[in-house]
């Protein structure tokens, strides 16, 4: 949206404002209309919500007025809009910006939505973002990432704003330039769908538990074959419930670490 169209939804929000303070006089220059509507890039709601913070963080001078000018708005737009704006709409499209760059393993996109965010102070929801990436976009591609994501996430939380932007920084990146899978979310989401779906019927009697007098008396746990006591410690045998024993959950992803695992796995089968 060019920014003089812009400017005409400023000054409407102006008139709607006026409403709600009928008891304080506002008065917003043009340099402040220009200053909202260029530093918005398009973006009607980030202008509106910037000079709404303006507004209701200014105080009205000697004469009763809320003066709100280029100095003020340009205060608010570098720091109080960004808070302003984590509670709507926009603090949850930095977050989706942030993870699709993250997850399109480009670098510096996601280093500049980080930014965003941390400006904002919004360590709790980078750190919740980060671990989910971690084990739903990298996953078994990089295994290890989840640990070292974690460990950067307990980092910024000992730490603070603002030497917290650093170990954010650094998972950040790990994921980024990691490789990835997302063989993990598919499988368990693959596996949610079927138990809400399908009659997934009962457990193998065999996997049943044994551990109890009459156990072996209802036929549980007889035919279970203990996989440490064949070779490769694995053995053949049903693990899923007859209705579902021919399903596959989880399929590997296309990259070097679970090709290596699937290689293995398929030759000790074999």
């Amino acid at each position: 949206m060019q920014d003089s169209d812009v400017i005409k939804a400023l000054v409407r929000a102006v008139d709607i404002l006026k409403e709600d303070h009928k008891n304080t006089t506002i008065e917003v220059d043009e340099k402040a209309l220009n200053y909202f509507a260029a530093s918005s890039n398009g973006d009607v709601r980030k202008a509106i919500n910037g000079l709404e913070v303006a507004i209701n963080s200014t105080n009205p001078n000697s004469e009763g007025v809320i003066l709100i000018d280029e100095e003020v708005a340009r205060d608010c737009t570098q720091s109080k809009v960004f808070n302003y704006d984590m509670s709507g709409d926009s603090h949850y499209d930095i977050l989706s910006a942030f993870q699709k760059s993250i997850r399109g393993s480009d670098a510096d996109a996601a280093v500049h939505y980080l930014a965003r965010l941390v400006k904002a102070g919004d360590i709790q929801s980078i750190c919740r973002r980060l671990m989910v990436i971690a084990s739903e976009d990298i996953g078994l591609a990089y295994p290890n990432a989840a640990m070292i994501v974690k460990s950067c996430v307990d980092s910024a939380n000992m730490l603070g704003f603002p030497e917290a932007r650093i170990p954010l920084a650094q998972a950040t990146l790990v994921l980024a330039t990691a490789p990835k899978s997302n063989s993990v979310v598919c499988a368990i989401d693959a596996a949610l769908q079927d138990i809400e779906q399908v009659n997934i019927g009962d457990i193998p009697v065999h996997l049943k538990d044994a551990h109890y007098s009459v156990a072996k008396a209802l036929g549980r746990g007889i035919e279970y074959k203990y996989p440490h006591n064949y070779e490769n410690n694995y053995i053949k045998q049903q693990y899923l419930p007859d209705n579902l024993k021919s399903r596959n959950y989880y399929v590997p992803g296309k990259n070097k670490n679970e090709k290596v695992i699937f290689d293995y796995w398929k030759k000790v089968e074999e």
